[in-house]
């Protein structure tokens, strides 16, 4: 394990996040060997990740399956899957979480893609997100739009973690600090 690449960034101050969730890996005890053995630091999610966990394996046919028999419409489906997922890497990252105090040991979920453009309801959003998950290690993922950069300080200012995602280029970076800087001088 002294010769292990991952550990050797972890050593030198970095945190090694994964861009993937799937319920068999939390289940099978396998994310918690990527935290001990790899120095796995946190796990993020998105829409299309939890696509292609769900369309290609049949972990969650029989909990789709009950629950549309229950007459669950597939957004009430997807956020009870994915919400579930998250809680649960969220938990096993709960030790790690609490040994850097909050430094590590986060998991992200994304807002609907589709209010990217839509502040008013990625800040409901957010807030809905947050409260839902009831974990303090975790991150509402906000795209950095334009409209995403009020959401993003409003957000951060409640108290609620924010990952920024589609942060494509320096001025927008920097946009995205100046908010940050704003809403936490706004929470203090």
């Amino acid at each position: 394990m002294n010769n292990n690449p991952l550990k050797k960034l972890e050593s030198l101050g970095q945190s090694i996040w994964l861009d993937y969730i799937r319920r068999d890996l939390i289940t099978s005890g396998e994310l918690q060997k990527l935290i001990t053995n790899d120095g796995l630091r946190g796990m993020t999610s998105n829409p299309a990740i939890f696509e292609k966990a769900i369309a290609e394996s049949n972990l969650y046919d029989s909990e789709i399956r009950k629950m549309a028999l229950n007459g669950k419409d597939v957004n009430t489906i997807y956020e009870a899957i994915t919400q579930q997922d998250v809680q649960s890497a969220a938990d096993v990252f709960g030790p790690l979480y609490k040994r850097t105090g909050g430094k590590d040991g986060y998991v992200s979920l994304e807002v609907n893609p589709n209010l990217a453009h839509d502040t008013a309801n990625t800040i409901e959003e957010g807030r809905r997100l947050w409260t839902a998950l009831n974990r303090p290690n975790v991150f509402i993922k906000v795209p950095a739009t334009i409209e995403g950069l009020p959401a993003i300080r409003q957000l951060i200012s409640e108290g609620i973690n924010v990952n920024v995602t589609l942060l494509f280029s320096l001025p927008r970076y920097r946009e995205v600090t100046e908010a940050f800087i704003v809403s936490n001088k706004v929470s203090q």
